[in-house]
């Protein structure tokens, strides 16, 4: 064994050992970038003890590394996921408006009376602005305790952006004189087809009466529905397919109206 051999054999022990103290990402980087290097100087320079070692290291540490960093390996291979960004932020949507289904539906079960707006493309800041502020990661306990009849709270809406409960107690407009008002109506129903009049927001209203759900858009209501159908509606507004013509949203308002 050569003089350089020694020398580059004791240097890479002594930098695998501080290795093993010191398990920064960019010292790994290093480390391998090191290790390929001397494995390519040791077969150029034509250093057969030292590439027969590298070689063998090579295979040890190929273990080593996946046993040792089998968490940042599994960090990093779910990042490569296909589905993208997109797809996983709509999934933590897709789990937010169960919790919320499951939510009215207790409420409903319990005729706990709530009014809620769900933020698409038009802000609902102006009400959010004049409401409790809360900015808080959405809950269906924190929205049920919300519409609960002993909290300051449960008068108003509630208004939700994304994945966050904006903001309690929000006072809306009345609907104006229209075929979709009946006599049956009470304060929250017509609150919720009033804004619902003005602004692109899909609300929720909770019968405190009767328990019944209703969905209100673009100025009409559909009261009764089943949580199935209601998860229905929800999705198609929030995920919507790929849009193939001028008709999507007259067949779903036409959904909504059957």
């Amino acid at each position: 064994m050569s003089f350089l051999e020694i020398v580059i054999i004791t240097i890479m022990i002594n930098y695998i050992l501080s290795f093993l103290w010191n398990t920064k990402s960019m010292d790994l980087a290093l480390g391998f970038f090191a290790f390929l290097f001397i494995l390519g100087a040791s077969s150029w320079f034509n250093l057969p003890v030292l590439h027969k070692i590298m070689v063998l290291i090579g295979n040890v540490l190929i273990i080593a590394i996946i046993v040792i960093f089998q968490p940042e390996l599994r960090g990093a291979l779910s990042k490569l996921s296909f589905k993208g960004k997109r797809h996983r932020e709509m999934s933590e949507v897709d789990k937010v408006l169960d919790q919320l289904a499951l939510s009215v539906y207790r409420m409903s079960e319990k005729r706990i009376g709530a009014l809620i707006l769900l933020e698409n493309e038009d802000s609902l800041e102006e009400y959010a602005r004049k409401a409790v502020s809360l900015h808080a990661e959405f809950s269906s306990e924190l929205l049920e305790t919300i519409f609960s009849n002993n909290t300051p709270l449960h008068d108003g809406a509630v208004i939700i952006r994304d994945k966050l409960i904006l903001a309690a107690a929000a006072i809306l407009p009345l609907a104006e004189e229209s075929s979709q008002i009946t006599k049956s109506m009470g304060t929250r129903h017509r609150a919720g087809l009033g804004i619902s009049q003005i602004c692109d927001t899909i609300v929720i209203v909770v019968s405190e009466e009767t328990g019944k759900v209703s969905i209100a858009r673009e100025g009409i209501m559909t009261r009764g529905i089943k949580i199935d159908r209601f998860k229905g509606v929800i999705r198609s507004i929030f995920n919507p397919p790929p849009k193939t013509g001028s008709h999507d949203k007259f067949n779903l308002i036409q959904w909504l109206k059957s």
